[in-house]
């Protein structure tokens, strides 16, 4: 496989790394606040979801420099996309928010 491939597939494939990483700690969230015992659910996602993106790295990575940087990038602007899609609010507030906005005081 040549060069281009090999950081291309780096690429996307860090990029779904991402998207696990940062999904599951969005989903943690929303399951530690409603628990019984967060403590169990936010120790044990931090350690699944780290030995994940350690192990995905170091596979990606195979000895070269290269594909760890451009499954590095791909990790980190899943990480804009994820929080950017999971974090905004309702259309109904937004709206609300946006005509009080133009108001003048």
């Amino acid at each position: 496989m040549n060069d281009g491939m090999a950081l291309a597939l780096a690429f996307i494939a860090g990029g779904l790394l991402g998207a696990l990483f940062f999904g599951g700690l969005w989903w943690t969230v929303q399951k530690g606040v409603a628990s019984d015992r967060p403590a169990l659910w936010f120790m044990s996602s931090l350690l699944l979801r780290t030995t994940m993106i350690l192990v995905g790295f170091s596979f990606l990575a195979r000895g070269r420099w290269s594909n760890l940087a451009a499954s590095l990038v791909g990790f980190l602007i899943a990480r804009v996309m994820v929080v950017n899609r999971l974090s905004r609010a309702p259309a109904e507030a937004r709206t609300h928010r946006e005509s009080e906005a133009f108001r003048a005081p």
